[in-house]
């Protein structure tokens, strides 16, 4: 502590110099300490000798930092989670802009641009010094944002003062250094980390003599000779030569190029990319907006690189690669007998539909690939680019099943045939660039759609069979071709207001609404939300993108609902779309699928969610031994113990609506370590049809609670803490909130709210518990939510 205590002593005239300097303009600026010179950034420098080794940088950016600065979101667009981001800085441009009438450029850390250089060209601004004539800590942003919060930490007291906006739409004060001086006077207490309280004197000690030495970083060390060589296996049969391969390729990595790839068990994580070179040289990343646009070359190679930034959980999407997925990949796409005579282009009405480009491509193949990791292809349109907004993700439910259809429950030419007459049918708003207007071809989509729907009831009929068909093998159980069990086969999603999470299994009592999910519609969802959805592009691109979400909603939720008796169908149908628009409704009716044979017997004359119930019991028992039951409360947990637990999940009603979305809840019991738990509060809506009025549409008395085993989510809206004894006290609590001052005296009570003290020692808690329960699924969680109440 006295090192620490002389270190801070010997800033003083550091702080005293940047107070002379208040009063200086950006010209004054240039004119006393130079001009910048970005260029010394481009690159990092190599540390000396005594330098902080910058694995300890990294660590402490992490837990303090990258929690609030990362992904596409982060405040200013300053990406801590690697020093790449740290070098790039800062800009007022947000990338998350629900009124850009026209599209940007987009700004993605090692695919746009590289090197400081570079990046100030597109308007970031440094925050750290790049000036020749001052000090490296007085001159980067960085640090005097550090030495702001330590100078000014939060005043004691519950709650932020008023002066603090921590909504996720905040108005954003981008400064840069120059501005520094005038930012701290209007905003003393707005220091970093913002809105939480200040870190630890060694970790900002260690941040500080970073910077001061230049904020070097050794080299990378070259990839270890087993993942070197993994790269060299998985790069040659991605890069065969033949045009069957070149085909299948371009599938994989249209579908992968979000992922998180990592082989076995080692959690070294990369990324599939497309290169201007081959194996075997420096990869020459190939930059598209989207991953199916031209790439520009005759040409393209699937490489793979490291991933060079932290992993975010609100962006992490893990996909293991071993000798298992070769050999199914092996057998679905090389073995099976399909040929390519021409490789497809990259027109827009060809690329941007993945039923005329991979035509060739068997169905089931392609069906099995996107089950085989079913959570992952769901979650992609969650953690992927549409992860931030209510706007993006208030077109479903709060609380939803996922089943999905038996990729052979029907003859394989019968569905190769039906999608090939309705391949037009199909298309997808995102053929279009990001620029055009609204209105301009989204009745073509409308219409198309409406001959898809009427398409599928006449080919049923003619084929004497309903689309999804009735029996034991409707339902895809999780069995692959050798017996195996994948807990892929059903899911469970979860709306948080702006933000959303996808995990296997059947989590809760009895969820809002089902889906059935077909081929068809899980690669339009693909292909609409993430390979095809463009966050920087005009509110018209994400406009279309959410209108034709509401045909997938209602295809996937029409698919399950066909399965009951009819008037039970109807009853939960109109339930479902209460007081929805005439269009939707008129899109409902056209979705209904031909009665066929419903898995009715045992289930006519039951009311409605009666029937609701028996039907998912079935599905549940369908799929058996292959579902996942990691968020069910542990086997071994004390009885009296669960039995508290399930009162609290029994909670329902206008009580709910005082709660946040997404709490993590932390029991602390005598003989055993804590339980970790997620609290999830499912908000009803007359129905999700409608894009805007939200707040119109909710039944606050319709309001259920779910209590999951574990982490659940990426955006905490609040932490409480309780002892495994008082528990019946905060169901009770719970269970009586009546508004705002009510819910303040339960965070007095079990609340770790963002002002404690004591905050970034749970925050730790909380990381090493996540760790310890899943390495792979781990990723630091995001504080941009985290409620001020």
């Amino acid at each position: 502590m006295r090192t620490i205590r002389r270190s801070w002593r010997a800033l003083i005239p550091v702080v005293a110099m940047l107070a002379a300097c208040s009063t200086l303009t950006a010209d004054q600026w240039d004119s006393r300490y130079g001009r910048p010179d970005p260029g010394r950034y481009d690159e990092a420098a190599a540390p000396g000798p005594h330098a902080v080794p910058y694995a300890e940088v990294q660590d402490i950016l992490n837990r303090r930092c990258v929690v609030c600065h990362g992904c596409y979101d982060a405040p200013c667009q300053l990406k801590l989670s690697a020093w790449e981001g740290v070098a790039r800085g800062a800009s007022p441009e947000r990338v998350y802009d629900g009124a850009r009438l026209l599209n940007t450029a987009p700004t993605r850390l090692f695919e746009d641009a590289f090197g400081a250089s570079a990046w100030r060209r597109r308007g970031f601004h440094a925050v750290l010094n790049e000036r020749p004539g001052v000090d490296d800590v007085t001159g980067s942003l960085l640090a005097q944002m550090l030495l702001l919060k330590q100078r000014s930490p939060l005043p004691a007291g519950p709650l932020l003062p008023g002066s603090f906006d921590v909504s996720i739409d905040r108005a954003q004060r981008c400064t840069a250094i120059e501005g520094y001086a005038d930012f701290a006077a209007r905003y003393p207490l707005w220091g970093m980390p913002f809105g939480l309280p200040q870190i630890a004197d060694a970790e900002r000690e260690r941040l500080l003599r970073w910077i001061a030495a230049g904020a070097p970083r050794a080299p990378d060390p070259p990839a270890e000779p087993l993942i070197a060589r993994q790269i060299e296996r998985w790069e040659s049969w991605f890069n065969a030569d033949d045009p069957k391969r070149q085909l299948v390729a371009r599938f994989l990595y249209e579908h992968l190029f979000l992922a998180d790839l990592h082989y076995g068990d080692d959690l070294h994580y990369f990324r599939l990319v497309r290169s201007r070179t081959p194996p075997g040289v420096p990869v020459e990343r190939i930059a598209t907006r989207r991953p199916f646009d031209d790439p520009g070359v005759a040409r393209p190679y699937y490489r793979i690189e490291p991933l060079r930034e932290t992993v975010l959980l609100k962006s992490h999407l893990p996909y293991r690669l071993d000798d298992s997925r070769l050999a199914r990949w092996q057998r679905w796409f090389v073995d099976a007998p399909f040929t390519v005579t021409a490789l497809p282009g990259y027109r827009a009405e060809v690329a941007a539909n993945p039923f005329v480009a991979f035509a060739p491509i068997p169905v089931v193949s392609r069906f099995r690939f996107l089950l085989d990791e079913a959570q992952f292809t769901v979650m992609g349109f969650i953690k992927g680019p549409v992860c931030k907004g209510q706007q993006a993700v208030d077109v479903i439910d709060d609380h939803f099943w996922v089943f999905f259809a038996n990729p052979t429950a029907m003859d394989e030419r019968d569905q190769e045939l039906f999608l090939a007459q309705n391949s037009a049918n199909l298309r997808l708003p995102v053929e279009y660039e990001s620029n055009v207007p609204v209105v301009r071809h989204w009745l073509g989509y409308a219409e198309a759609q409406k001959r898809y729907l009427d398409d599928r009831v006449t080919f049923s009929r003619e084929h004497h069979m309903p689309i999804l068909p009735p029996g034991k093998n409707l339902i895809w159980d999780g069995r692959d071709e050798d017996g195996g069990g994948n807990p892929n086969a059903a899911l469970t999603v979860f709306r948080h207001y702006d933000n959303a999470t996808v995990e296997q299994g059947l989590i809760g009592e009895r969820p809002q609404t089902a889906w059935i999910i077909t081929y068809p519609l899980l690669e339009r969802l693909h292909y609409l939300l993430v390979a095809g959805y463009d966050v920087y592009g005009n509110v018209a691109h994400q406009l279309k993108s959410r209108l034709y979400m509401d045909f997938l909603r209602i295809e996937g939720e029409q698919n399950f609902l066909s399965l009951l008796p009819e008037d039970a169908h109807r009853a939960l149908e109109l339930r479902w779309y209460r007081e929805a628009p005439r269009w939707t409704l008129d899109f409902v009716a056209a979705s209904h699928l031909p009665a066929g044979e419903r898995l009715e017997v045992g289930m006519e004359g039951m009311a409605p969610d009666l029937a609701f119930d028996a039907l998912l019991a079935r599905l549940r028992d369908r799929i058996g031994p292959a579902l996942s039951h990691r968020h069910d409360l542990p086997d071994g947990l004390d009885p009296d113990l669960r039995e508290k637990l399930h009162d609290l999940a029994a909670v329902r009603g206008s009580s709910l609506q005082w709660l946040p979305q997404m709490t993590l809840l932390r029991v602390e019991r005598q003989q055993a370590g804590p339980l970790w738990l997620t609290v999830l509060n499912n908000s009803a809506h007359k129905n999700v049809a409608e894009i805007f009025f939200e707040d119109r549409r909710r039944v606050p008395a319709e309001d259920t609670l779910t209590v999951a085993h574990g982490f659940v989510g990426a955006y905490p809206n609040a932490f409480w803490s309780v002892r495994a004894e008082d528990l019946p006290q905060l169901t009770r609590r719970v269970a009586a909130l009546d508004g705002e001052s009510s819910y303040a005296a339960l965070l007095d009570r079990y609340g770790m709210r963002r002002t404690d003290p004591r905050f970034w020692a749970f925050s730790d808690e909380v990381h090493e518990a996540m760790r310890e329960a899943d390495r792979v699924a781990f990723g630091l969680l995001d504080y941009n939510r985290l409620e001020n109440r």
